[in-house]
């Protein structure tokens, strides 16, 4: 499996942090960033494989953060993770209808994140591959 670089963008250190350690014990590179501006700048450089948003962020929303990271160079087909205490279905709908890969109701569950991301990595060692 493809280590996947992964940037989390959410505001509560705490959660971001444990997320971080989480996703490094699995084997993938993260960044961590605290809001959306914060997101846009480190995303260039880091070149992210994969995005795991926070919807609920201060000064830019998950939904706005993830249209102008797709925006930026190299990163139109950025997979996008939303994260979110909201898990009605309208909420839901709301993310699928944003381009978002999967929605993960907050705690996230460890297991299913890590899946999402081994799905993902498969999928990037087939186009390395193919190339």
């Amino acid at each position: 499996m493809d280590a996947m670089r992964v940037l989390l963008v959410g505001d509560y250190a705490d959660v971001t942090n444990s997320l971080s350690l989480l996703i490094s014990h699995w084997g993938h590179e993260p960044r961590a960033a605290r809001d959306g501006p914060g997101a846009l700048a480190v995303a260039p450089a880091f070149r992210p494989d994969v995005a795991l948003l926070d919807l609920g962020l201060p000064r830019m929303d998950g939904f706005e953060l993830g249209r102008r990271l797709r925006d930026l160079p190299g990163l139109g087909g950025l997979p996008l993770i939303a994260l979110s205490g909201y898990g009605d279905a309208k909420s839901r709908r709301r993310s699928g209808e944003a381009g978002f890969l999967a929605h993960l109701v907050k705690p996230a569950d460890p297991a299913e994140l890590e899946a999402l991301l081994g799905v993902l990595a498969r999928e990037k060692g087939k186009h390395a591959c193919a190339t």
